[in-house]
């Protein structure tokens, strides 16, 4: 008879098999998918013969511009990132440091997360009238901006649960030997709160690099993003659903890449000092 300890053991690894199925089940049946002739799709075969021309046409055809969409994710992306890791970051540092306007700094937390919680899709209207107004419709620029908006709040929040376990002796020994404001935060803040940097960009540049909606709603074919691209192998009377599987499975490798590096650089940075 197993024990009750060990029960409960197999019962949670049954339970992580389960989570491990349910979430890598899908991406490898996409991934099988994408190895398949569009023929071996229609009829659900088990058995096929394996193939690469998906990956090649959606990659070398003339008729595919996935590598163009690529670049142009990866250049709204990157931006986005950047520009969101300076403003949520400064942000962040300028309300944990707001001492003698605590309420002040609430209420704009407060405002942050409920814009946060708005669905992105009711302000693609607004914003198309506003980049038509501007000139800045059908431009990564546009798309830019739009992933900056959506992205610091997140990025300002998690910041300052990193800001907030920095000693505040540090500030104090900073400010005695006669370091500014600027300086104590570039210099000893900064470095301390690196893997919240790390955190923040990362999941910065995968929802930028994952958004639809407004991709879809303010580029055109030129400046259309990855995710837009994969959505326009379903056309109104032929959906390609092979070499939609195949750009799916490109499109995921950069992300991937960045998590995998990206998470060792966290664990370092969140053991650091652990044992001393």
């Amino acid at each position: 008879m197993i024990p009750l300890h060990g029960r409960a053991a197999w019962i949670g690894y049954g339970v992580l098999a389960l989570t491990i199925l349910f979430i890598l089940g899908p991406t490898a049946w996409i991934a099988i998918q994408s190895i398949k002739y569009q023929i071996a799709i229609f009829t659900g075969a088990w058995v096929f013969e394996p193939t690469l021309d998906n990956y090649s046409d959606v990659l070398f055809s003339l008729r595919s511009d996935l590598v163009h969409n690529l670049v142009n994710s990866l250049i709204v992306a990157a931006a986005s990132t950047v520009v969101v890791l300076v403003v949520g970051t400064l942000g962040a540092y300028a309300i944990q440091r707001w001492h003698r306007r605590r309420l002040f700094a609430r209420i704009l937390l407060g405002w942050v997360l409920v814009f946060h919680m708005i669905p992105v899709i009711t302000l693609v209207g607004p914003w198309y009238v506003l980049f038509q107004t501007l000139g800045l419709y059908n431009t990564l620029a546009a798309l830019i901006l739009t992933h900056v908006t959506i992205n610091v709040p997140m990025t300002m929040w998690i910041m300052l649960t990193f800001f907030n376990e920095v000693p505040a002796e540090l500030h104090e020994a900073a400010t005695i030997d006669g370091c500014g404001d600027f300086t104590t935060f570039r210099r000893i803040i900064l470095p301390l709160v690196g893997p919240g940097l790390v955190s923040a960009g990362i999941l910065s540049f995968v929802f930028s690099w994952n958004e639809f909606a407004i991709a879809l709603n303010l580029t055109a074919r030129d400046t259309a993003t990855v995710p837009v691209a994969i959505a326009r192998f379903a056309q109104q009377f032929e959906i390609q659903h092979a070499q939609m599987a195949a750009s799916s499975m490109i499109a995921i490798v950069p992300a991937l890449i960045l998590m995998a590096v990206g998470q060792r650089f966290v664990v370092r940075g969140l053991t650091i000092g652990a044992v001393k």
